[in-house]
Order: C-alpha cells, then sequence, then structure tokens
C-alpha cells in the first residue's frame, strides 16, 4: 500500500474549532490514514493511500463548511476576504453608534432616533449582514454535530436582539469583525517566510537553443537545457557548471554572507546569485524538484504540523464550547432564581461572548509558523514541529565524524620541506587515490609547475614510483619512520614518505580536518550540560586524534554504519532525550532511530530525509542555533498558552458574577488573540 502525503489550502475558517471540524470530516474519508488542520497556517496536511482523489478531499472540506483553494488564489481569496471584512467593520461600527447613541437618549439628548423601531432597522444590517458569517459557520456546525466559536456569538447576540439590547447586540459583533480584522493583518506576517522564499525565484532563464540564445519563463525551463547567467543574474534552476567560473551568493539557501566560488563541474542551487563571472549550467532539476521549492515545501509542511505542547489545547478546546454552553444557562438560572432577570440574561450574555477558545487554537501554530521561518532565514530547516519542540530537550547529542566534524576529504597537514611536495605531487597527479588528491591540490594551491613523469606504477596498498629527470622515486607508506613521522601517525595523520634508491628524502601528511568552530561548539555544549559523543568507523587512533582536537571526551570507535542506529537507540534507554548528527547515506538509519535527527545539507538526500532538523549551511555551529531557537520559541508557545488559558480562566467567572458587560467581553475576547499573535511575532526579533 502506497502512502502519499499532501498539504491544502484552506480559506474560511474563523477559529480552533473550525479546524476541528474539517480534521473530523477528512478523517470519515475512507483511505484517509491522518490528517492535521492548523488553524494557525489555514493549511490541511493529509497522509492517505494512493487511490484517494483531492476531489474526495475538496467534498469533504466544503461539507464542513469551507473551501479548498490553490496557494496563488487562496492569496487573492484572503485579500477579497480582508477588504470586505474591512467594509463591515466600518459600516457596523457608523451604525453601532448610531444604535447606541439613540439607546441612551438621556445622556446624548438625540431623542429622534431614540425611536424603538428605528433602532431594530439599524440593528438588521449589522445582525444578519455583517454577522452572517457567524451564522452560516453555526449551521455548518450543527449539521456536523459540533459547536464553535460562532455558535457561542450567535447564541449571545440573537439573545440580545430578541431582547431587544440593540446597542449589546450590534456593538458585539463590531467588535468580535475588528478583533478578526486586525487578526488576519497580524496573522499576516506570521506567512513572510514562505512569502520571502517565493519571491527569491528567478522569472525567466537565458537558454542556449543551437547556436542562439534565447530568454524564456522560468516554467518553461526542462532537465537538459544549457543556461548561460550572466553577473548580477539569479541562477534560474538547479545544474551543473559546464563552462565558466564565477563567485555565487548562496545566502538564501545557507545563511552564510560570504561567496563562493563555482567552476566547472561544481553544483549551483536556482535562486542564488551570481556575483562576478559569466558561466554556463546544465539544468538538472527543475519546477517542483529544484531546492527552493523544496524549501519551500519543507518550511510550509513545518508550519502546518503540530507540535506535542498543542496536544493539551486541543483536548481543552474540544471540551470547551459545551462547557461554557452549560455554564452560561447555570449563570443565567442562578441569577434569575436571585430575583434578577435582566442581570441573568446580560451576564449569561457576557460569558458566551467572553469564552472564545480562538486564543488557544492560535497560541502554538503561530508560534510554530514564525520559529521555523525564522529557522529557514538562516538555514536551518526544520521538518516537523515536534523536532522543534524537542530539540531544547537534548541531554546527549552523538556526532557523525567524517563530513559532519571533520571536512570529509584529506588535506596536507604537514610537509617536510617544498621540494618533497613538488615531486610527490608530480608522482600522484597520474594516481587516482584521495589521498593523492589532496597532494595535487596543495601543489596548486602553493603554484607548483608539475613535473612530467615517467615509468608511473602503483603499488597496490604500498605507494607509487616514476622517474623525474632520470632520477627514480617512491612515495608511499614503507621507509624508516623518524619520531617526527611517529608523532604525526599518533596524531591521527597519514604520513606518505618520498624515497630514493632507499634513501629517505622527505614526508607529506595527510588527514581529515576539522571544520572550523568544532571546538567552540563542543564547550558550548557541555558548559550546558549535554553529554557529547562521537562516532565513527574509523579506528580508535584516528578517533582519539579527532576527539582530542574538538574536545570531545567520549567516542564510539570502529562502528561499522549498520550499528550506527543500534547504538543510538542504546542510548535512547540511558542518556535521556538524543539527538545524532551526522551527513552520509549510512547515517539516515540513526537520524531517524534519534529523538532529534540533525542532518547538514551539505550531506545526502536520504540523510536529509531521515532528519527532523537540516543544516543547509556548512556552520557546525547552527547546532547551536537550532537549539536556541527550539529553547525561545518554546517559550512563547508557553507564554502564549498560559495567557489563553489564565484568560478564561479569570474573565469567564468575571462575566458569570456581573463584573464584565457584553461589550466589554467582546473586546476582551478579541485583544486575546491579538495579544497572542502579535506575541509569537516577537520572536522575530529575539535573536537566536
Amino acid at each position: 500500500m502506497l502512502i502519499i502525503k499532501k498539504s491544502f489550502p484552506i480559506v474560511g475558517m474563523h477559529c480552533a474549532s473550525c479546524a476541528k471540524l474539517i480534521e473530523r470530516k477528512l478523517s470519515s474519508i475512507p483511505g484517509i490514514i491522518s490528517c492535521a488542520v492548523n488553524y494557525g497556517s489555514e493549511q490541511a496536511t493529509v497522509e492517505m493511500e494512493m487511490g484517494v482523489r483531492d476531489r474526495d478531499i475538496s467534498e469533504a472540506v466544503e461539507g464542513a463548511g469551507y473551501k479548498i483553494a490553490t496557494e496563488t488564489s487562496r492569496e487573492e481569496i484572503k485579500k477579497q476576504e480582508l477588504k470586505k471584512l474591512g467594509t463591515k467593520v466600518i459600516v457596523s461600527a457608523i451604525l453601532s453608534a448610531i444604535i447606541f447613541i439613540g439607546s441612551f437618549p438621556e445622556w446624548f439628548g438625540y431623542s429622534l432616533i431614540s425611536n424603538r423601531y428605528l433602532l431594530l432597522a439599524l440593528m438588521l444590517p449589522v445582525q444578519f449582514w455583517a454577522g452572517w458569517g457567524f451564522y452560516q459557520a453555526t449551521w455548518s456546525g450543527l449539521r456536523n454535530r459540533t459547536a464553535s466559536m460562532d455558535t457561542l456569538i450567535v447564541i449571545g447576540t440573537t439573545a440580545a436582539l430578541i431582547g431587544g439590547y440593540f446597542d449589546t447586540g450590534a456593538i458585539i459583533i463590531t467588535l468580535i469583525l475588528l478583533g478578526r480584522l486586525l487578526e488576519a493583518k497580524a496573522k499576516a506576517h506570521t506567512s513572510d517566510a514562505i512569502k520571502k522564499l517565493l519571491g527569491l525565484a528567478a522569472k525567466t532563464a537565458r537558454v542556449l537553443r543551437g547556436k542562439k540564445e534565447i530568454d524564456i519563463s522560468i516554467e518553461e525551463v526542462v532537465v537538459g537545457d544549457l543556461i548561460r547567467v550572466r553577473p548580477g543574474e539569479k541562477i534560474p534552476v538547479d545544474g551543473v557548471i559546464i563552462e565558466g567560473e564565477s563567485g555565487v551568493d548562496e545566502s538564501m539557501v545557507t545563511g552564510e554572507s560570504i561567496p563562493v566560488e563555482k567552476i566547472r563541474g561544481d553544483v549551483v542551487i536556482g535562486a542564488t546569485f551570481n556575483k562576478t563571472g559569466s558561466f554556463i549550467f546544465r539544468a538538472t532539476k527543475v519546477g517542483k524538484d529544484t531546492m527552493l521549492s523544496q524549501i519551500v515545501k519543507m518550511v510550509s509542511e513545518a508550519q502546518s504540523s503540530r507540535a506535542p505542547i498543542q496536544r493539551l489545547a486541543d483536548i481543552v478546546s474540544s471540551y470547551f464550547v459545551p462547557a461554557v454552553l452549560i455554564i452560561a444557562v447555570g449563570v443565567f438560572v442562578v441569577w434569575y432564581v436571585l430575583g434578577m432577570p435582566l442581570s441573568a440574561f446580560i451576564n449569561m450574555i457576557a460569558v458566551l461572548i467572553i469564552a472564545c477558545p480562538c486564543a488557544m487554537g492560535l497560541a502554538t501554530p503561530t508560534a510554530i509558523m514564525i520559529g521555523t521561518g525564522k529557522g529557514a532565514e538562516k538555514g536551518i530547516l526544520i521538518k516537523d514541529a515536534s523536532a522543534l519542540e524537542t530539540a531544547h530537550k537534548i541531554k546527549t547529542i552523538i556526532f557523525d565524524k567524517t563530513g559532519t566534524l571533520t571536512i570529509g576529504k584529506p588535506q596536507v597537514t604537514d610537509i617536510s620541506d617544498v621540494k618533497t611536495l613538488g615531486i610527490a605531487a608530480s608522482l600522484e597527479k597520474g594516481s587516482e587515490h584521495v589521498l593523492g588528491e589532496a597532494v595535487v591540490g596543495k601543489a596548486s594551491e602553493k603554484g607548483f609547475v608539475l613535473s612530467k613523469v615517467e615509468g608511473f606504477r602503483a603499488i597496490s596498498g604500498v605507494g607509487i614510483e616514476g622517474t623525474i629527470n632520470g632520477k627514480k622515486y617512491f612515495f608511499g607508506n614503507r621507509g624508516e619512520k623518524s619520531v617526527e613521522i611517529k608523532r604525526l601517525e599518533k596524531e591521527g595523520k597519514t604520513v606518505m614518505i618520498l624515497e630514493s634508491g632507499r634513501k629517505v628524502l622527505g614526508f607529506v601528511a595527510v588527514a581529515d580536518t576539522l571544520k572550523r568552530g568544532v571546538s567552540e561548539v563542543v564547550d558550548s555544549l557541555s558548559k550546558k550540560g549535554i553529554g557529547v559523543w562521537m562516532i565513527t568507523g574509523d579506528n580508535e587512533r584516528t578517533a582519539k586524534a579527532i576527539a582530542k582536537q574538538s574536545g570531545i571526551k567520549n567516542i564510539l570507535a570502529g562502528v561499522m554504519p549498520d550499528q550506527k542506529a543500534n547504538k543510538v537507540k542504546e542510548f535512547k534507554g540511558k542518556n535521556g532525550v538524543i539527538a545524532f548528527v551526522g551527513d552520509g547515506i549510512n547515517d539516515a538509519p540513526a537520524l531517524a532511530a534519534a529523538d532529534v535527527g540533525i542532518a547538514m545539507g551539505t550531506g545526502t538526500d536520504v540523510a536529509i530525509e531521515s532528519a527532523g532538523v537540516t543544516l543547509l549551511n556548512k556552520d557546525i555551529k547552527s547546532v547551536l542555533t537550532a537549539f536556541n531557537l527550539s529553547r525561545v520559541t518554546l517559550n512563547v508557545i508557553k507564554q502564549n498558552l498560559f495567557w489563553a488559558f489564565g484568560y478564561n480562566v479569570i474573565l469567564i467567572p468575571a462575566a458569570a458574577i456581573g463584573l464584565l458587560n457584553p461589550a466589554l467581553a467582546a473586546g476582551a475576547m478579541a485583544a486575546s488573540s491579538i495579544s497572542v499573535v502579535l506575541n509569537s511575532l516577537r520572536l522575530n526579533k529575539l535573536k537566536i
């Protein structure tokens, strides 16, 4: 059975109860395995069997009273709804002001508009035009045997209308609509990260067709197209350079502002910025397969995912509206029995209006949206909200060595003299060994002109030999080892000796070196009380050498790739919450086994897919940034939930005992939701 995962933008939701209703409708479709509807991001994420049609999902959502839209049309619909909502707020505010003045002629002295029928005529447009959406949502909920915040508003304002409290009903509707308008405008900023990413894409590409270069739209580019990029232009799609070289600003992916030098054979990423040279590259990924599209997809899915901490709010919200209805009836009965029918009526309406669960529904998703967006801006992709929540709880972190702590390819670290390097590089030019590449690369870096080699021969497991200018040389791991060479080998370096006629002429030492900043990261983690381990398939000598340089005290050496995941599982039982940081295909099982898998973005697609967090930049310090991002986001979520719960705990009793009139209740309810969104937006200002 093939399982697929899809996301659908939804329009028309007003509160967390709307999201729960849509979830229930979607879950009833045969073939749906799981679904999560996020009120904050207005997105439904569905896991389903291959046979489930999009039309089935669309019909279920419409059956609940809402609509599925494309990402583009959703933005247009939201703009139209915002404009319509603004009009309703202005009209209902004007009418409410007139009704209020007419309801209290003794205060304002305007008896001309105090006629009850005139006030009713002014109230009806507010109730049934401006507030019609509340009735639609309530009817939809009743058809699906559920109640929502809209139900509370409809009962409260309709009761006010029937009871002749026109000013109360009008002001309540106006304030609630104003709150929704302000909330919608604030929420629009929570998706800024996605909008920024989408805005990065190039619009056209200069494609080579025969001997001509033509500009075409980005949608027309196909895999295999040859594309020219000139200085100052955006790279349209992902590909590989086949001609030319340049410096490319990849900050939109990695967060690193320093341009990366690109030459023939190097990979370039769509939407990055070409700074200096001109080059031609072959398109390898287009459309939804490009890295930018994948980043947008990952951020979007993360913003729509549900953090474990949100379960508390979901549980409370599911019981909240029925409980409020019971409380409201109880309040009416108590005050009525006490002989105060007017207070019974007003206090019942106040309870119905104040008890909106919107703040609870917004508390977690808005913070998750901004937190994941902020991470994306810094080159940290959060796959789901669970990983974001768990990251700050890490007690033990295990680093893979090669490609994670180290650069991932050998580099020359020590030479006895420059002449030895020149001869060794000349010999290694004909070799395909990875250590030879390091030697040749170092000589090229120092500007050596390599000599012609005759009689080249590779001796398996030992080294290479050849003749230069009539003199025969050997370069490899045999020969007499001096004290210095033995010292270098103890440091985990591979030392190759240059000989001629059994006489040692010099040596070149090669090793996979640490990435910049590793020791600072290890030190910082240790100070936070987090246990740091290194795992590697290398021998213990090499592992200890790297561990010593990085400051890591705990090592697991000689661990085969298929054993890494088992080691992680062993740690989970006795070392608290575990994070694993890796980059290779062989790290994928361990990344998936850890509580939080962190993949280096320079690694493989398999590793990235298995991880909860992906570091698109090459900076190991981003591990610390990811932990800090988790901490500040969780703090904001806790603040939001504390406020949302506290608001209801304090104000529902206040409304019940008559300390809060319905109009003030409506204002407080709107302020509650807005304050939660604004508190989440603070994440954009916090340093991580």
